[in-house]
């Protein structure tokens, strides 16, 4: 098994270390050590951070926003709950160095719905720096003023996506935007905007500490630093766990006691279902989908009745503004039915095959972009079992 190095996130740490050293210089130089780290989005995206904080430092405007996505609702991922539950303060300097790189005054932490029994833990962490004066006015006497705020959500994963959630937070209806302009030109009230996931700005205070070199030790080129892995299902020990990028699935299964899985579904709900001949690929940006979600499945597990759990999800949880996300879901979840019930053609088959394809090039946003590779996925790695039941 590959050696698995010392943890980032959840190793030793003293607060405001990394915030200190951020303002012993300029924005432009934070800013060129989180690009020159090679860190990206821990959300599921992967874009590049640096890159993002870039674009929104050169936007002039009077203001600017950064804003932590908490709204973590991917199935089978709770990696971020931890992290707010176990150390917000980490995830606030974060948030507070990216405010000094590109320009802002004010925060956010757009707060998942369904954790509001985290919310008193959060404005604790919040009233805690501020009275370390590692937050609010004149921070460590840097003339920096910077601000944090909560904000919650209400139940809708669509808003999860980045536009979704700010036009939840301008106070309109969850849905996403066209692109462009992106929210670092026209985000939060129409100004600039960076939004960044909780695990991401978790690693911003290491790198600005210890140096991009240090980070890029971890993991593989093109995949630096560590990750987050929510891990469920038919293991031994579920849980939370901090691995290095580049990790093979084989791997992972062994370090949480998996006995004989028959299928994994890696990237959450929206991510790939992997069959036993791929366990031997990495997992990393260049490979098999970094989303933080592991859920295993184990031979008695039926993976039509997976699959259809799925799509039942995403019916449920598209927005409906988009014509190929509304309907694409519903009728793969349709042929589901049909093929449960043994049928359906192989000529529908084809066509919801089609389906797929056109749901992934035409829909909005990132969930009826990705809600499709369940059912791709499983039906190539399951054809015995789905189709000829």
């Amino acid at each position: 098994m590959k050696q698995i190095k010392k943890k980032i996130l959840f190793g030793e740490y003293v607060s405001g270390i990394g915030l200190e050293k951020a303002l012993s210089i300029k924005p432009e130089d934070v800013i060129k050590e989180i690009k020159d780290s090679g860190l990206r989005g821990r959300g599921g995206a992967g874009f590049p951070t640096g890159l993002k904080w870039e674009f929104a430092f050169k936007e002039e405007s009077d203001e600017k926003y950064v804003i932590c996505n908490a709204d973590e609702g991917e199935p089978g991922t709770f990696k971020d709950r931890k992290l707010l539950t176990e150390q917000p303060e980490k995830v606030i300097e974060g948030l507070t160095i990216a405010g000094y790189a590109i320009g802002a005054k004010r925060g956010f932490i757009y707060l998942r719905g369904e954790y509001i029994y985290i919310l008193k833990n959060i404005e604790k962490a919040i009233t805690n720096l501020k009275e370390k004066n590692l937050l609010g006015e004149n921070i460590l006497n840097s003339n920096f003023h910077f601000d944090v705020e909560v904000r919650l959500g209400a139940g809708a994963y669509v808003c999860g996506e980045e536009f979704a959630l700010i036009e939840s937070m301008n106070g309109y209806r969850g849905e996403p935007r066209n692109k462009p302009p992106f929210p670092t030109q026209k985000g939060f009230r129409d100004k600039p905007t960076v939004v960044n996931n909780v695990e991401t700005l978790c690693f911003v205070p290491y790198i600005v500490s210890k140096g991009a070199e240090w980070f890029k030790s971890f993991g593989i080129e093109g995949s630096t630093g560590t990750k987050l892995f929510s891990v469920s299902g038919d293991i031994e020990h579920p849980g939370v766990y901090e691995l290095e990028l580049g990790i093979t699935l084989n791997e992972l299964l062994e370090v949480v006691g998996a006995k004989n899985p028959k299928a994994v579904q890696v990237g959450g709900a929206a991510g790939i279902c992997v069959a036993k001949k791929d366990f031997d690929r990495p997992i990393s940006f260049q490979g098999l989908p970094p989303g933080g979600s592991i859920i295993v499945f184990g031979e008695h597990r039926d993976m039509l009745k997976v699959l259809k759990n799925f799509l039942e999800f995403f019916v449920e949880e598209s927005c409906g503004q988009c014509t190929p996300c509304r309907e694409g879901n519903y009728r793969l979840l349709e042929g589901v039915n049909m093929l449960e019930k043994g049928n359906c053609s192989y000529r529908y088959l084809r066509e919801l095959l089609t389906l797929c394809e056109v749901m992934k090039t035409s829909s909005k946003c990132g969930l009826g972009q990705t809600s499709p590779n369940c059912f791709l996925s499983i039906l190539e790695n399951f054809k015995d079992e789905v189709i000829f039941r």
